[in-house]
């Protein structure tokens, strides 16, 4: 970077009134911090539900990467990340280890020159500019899904990725497993024929009940809360807008259009990924998007119920909804059908047990996602999964919120990401930030 961290802190700070902070302490990158045996140096973003399980455990437990630096808005969560960090490598060194930096403003860890990667679990509207600021700053990128809320911050973040080259892995954990991944290469490699038609269904887990109502709070003491807003636009503080005080949970924040499409892209991120990758579209998408749905109305106001169709330029039809999490392909020759977790059916038996032959595409044994990120970066190889094809993987869901919201049959150029002849929708394909926080 060319600034230093002390001009970088200032000008940070000068902005941002009330909401940088200096650490009382003085960190150990300061005094250095090398991370043993060669060792990836992590920084985790976020401390929520799906960091304190599974993704802090999963960079501890490996042999490539070292934690050492945790932030959040929320101190109370921020602490026991710090204690969950120090409490495991105080365990397996044998003596009180405290290693691990606490940060409230991520900008902290952006200057600092130890820390190779960085681990992105905050709510998804801070997804986009993290990331880039992450790029920017040189840090290798994990990044939790779905990655954007809008089309046009997606690409903006590939451009980044392409301008500073590091490594990215969209931070699913769909493709790995076993029957997803036989699924696909199965379908890859021809088994049912040509592609015709693909079914894939998210679960409604977010839908109903909605908050039609919900009082203005006072801002709990260990809440950032105008750093939590970052990029959204001011709005007042209530505890079903952010997440549950001193506890975790799914948060109300999924279910909050400002900060999150809801399942259509939550759930969406993990199952349509697999539709592109069975299709092998993963770097394009479809042509024409039509659908319907129904918004729940109040605070929590994302899609409780969708269809939506999708058709590719080669013909093939997708067909998405709301019942449960599933995708199955139908071609010329039969059809494979996957079940979250690990439920696999098809047409016939001899489909599944047909083996991969020599010069086959093979997908067995693929690396857990985090393992595939970090052993990318010792590697410097890309990831199974960067952040291209999640930004494509997420496009087809955020086309489809559009045609819903538009009532319209959008026509999309995949190569120029453009909706043509539809003035309405395609300004719904960027979303203005407050950039108080953040400029692209």
């Amino acid at each position: 970077m060319k600034n230093t961290r002390r001009n970088f802190l200032k000008s940070a700070a000068a902005g941002i009134t009330g909401v940088f902070t200096i650490p009382a302490i003085v960190p150990s990158y300061l005094i250095g911090n090398k991370a043993p045996g060669n060792r990836i140096n992590v920084a985790v973003i976020g401390i929520g539900r799906q960091t304190v399980n599974p993704n802090i455990p999963q960079f501890l437990k490996s042999d490539h990467s070292q934690v050492v630096a945790v932030c959040d808005a929320d101190s109370w969560r921020l602490g026991n990340g710090q204690k969950q960090v120090n409490d495991y490598y105080s365990q397996q060194k044998g003596f009180s280890y405290k290693g691990c930096d606490a940060y409230s403003d991520f900008r902290e860890i952006m200057v600092r020159k130890d820390i190779d990667a960085v681990m992105i679990a905050t709510p998804d509207h801070w997804h986009v500019p993290m990331a880039i600021e992450a790029a920017r700053a040189g840090k290798h990128i994990s990044l939790e899904k779905p990655i954007s809320t809008c089309i046009e911050h997606g690409r903006q973040l590939v451009k980044a990725i392409k301008k500073y080259g590091v490594v990215t892995r969209n931070d699913s954990e769909f493709r790995p497993l076993p029957k997803f991944a036989r699924a696909v290469e199965l379908i890859r490699n021809g088994r049912i024929g040509k592609i015709e038609r693909i079914y894939v269904a998210v679960p409604a887990e977010l839908s109903g009940s909605a908050l039609t109502a919900h009082p203005t709070m006072p801002v709990p003491e260990e809440l950032n809360y105008d750093m939590w807003l970052g990029p959204a636009w001011e709005a007042p503080y209530t505890e079903k807008r952010v997440h549950a005080l001193k506890a975790y949970g799914r948060p109300g924040w999924m279910r909050v259009d400002s900060y999150c499409n809801g399942m259509i892209s939550n759930w969406g991120a993990h199952l349509m990924g697999i539709v592109q990758w069975g299709n092998n579209t993963e770097y394009t998408g479809p042509v024409t998007i039509e659908g319907t749905g129904e918004f729940d109305k109040g605070l929590w106001n994302t899609l409780n119920r969708f269809d939506v169709k999708y058709t590719y330029a080669s013909g093939v039809e997708v067909f998405f909804k709301i019942e449960r999490p599933y995708v199955r392909f139908e071609g010329t020759g039969g059809w494979i059908e996957v079940e979250y977790s690990d439920k696999i059916s098809a047409s016939s038996q001899s489909i599944l047990d047909s083996p991969i032959g020599p010069g086959e595409i093979s997908f067995m044994n693929l690396l857990s996602d985090k393992e595939d990120f970090l052993q990318a970066i010792k590697n410097s190889r890309q990831t199974f999964e960067p952040l291209e094809t999640a930004h494509r993987t997420i496009s087809m869901c955020q086309l489809g919120l559009i045609a819903i919201k538009t009532g319209s049959r959008l026509t999309w150029d995949p190569e120029k990401e453009e909706i043509i002849g539809d003035n309405a929708a395609s300004t719904l394909l960027n979303i203005p930030i407050r950039e108080r926080y953040f400029k692209f």
